[in-house]
C-alpha cells in the first residue's frame, strides 16, 4: 500500500500526482469510479470513462463528490494498491468515522 494526503480544488482534481504514479496511471489512463460505503473506490479499467488528466492528476466526477459531501479544499486519504491497480479515496466523513471507531474500541464507549 501506498498512502498519501491531497486537497481537492473547485473543479474536482486531485493533485497528488506522487500516488497515480505509483499506481503507473499516465494522462489518459481509463479509469472506472464508484462511490461505496462512504469511500470512492477508484480501478483501472479499458473501459472505464473516467481518465486521467492530462496534467496527471485524478478529477473526481462532480455526481461522486456531492454523494462524499466534498467541497473544495477538504483533505483526503489516498490508499493505493499498485499490484491490484486500485485507489481508495477516504474523505473526511470516512475518516471521522474510522477514528471514532478505533478511539471507542480504544478508550470504551467512544468518548475522548
Amino acid at each position: 500500500m501506498v498512502y498519501g494526503l491531497a486537497a481537492i480544488d473547485s473543479s474536482g482534481r486531485i493533485a497528488d500526482r506522487a500516488v497515480i504514479r505509483t499506481l503507473g496511471w499516465n494522462p489518459g489512463t481509463r479509469l472506472h469510479i464508484r462511490e461505496g460505503s462512504g469511500v470512492i473506490v477508484v480501478r483501472l479499467d479499458g473501459q472505464g470513462v473516467f481518465t486521467v488528466t492530462g496534467q496527471g492528476h485524478l478529477h473526481l466526477p462532480a455526481a461522486v463528490r456531492h454523494w462524499c459531501g466534498l467541497t473544495a479544499g477538504d483533505r483526503l486519504l489516498l490508499a493505493a494498491n499498485p499490484a491490484d491497480g486500485l485507489l481508495v479515496v477516504h474523505p473526511p466523513a470516512a475518516l471521522d468515522a474510522m477514528v471514532v471507531a478505533v478511539h471507542a474500541d480504544l478508550l470504551g464507549g467512544g468518548q475522548a
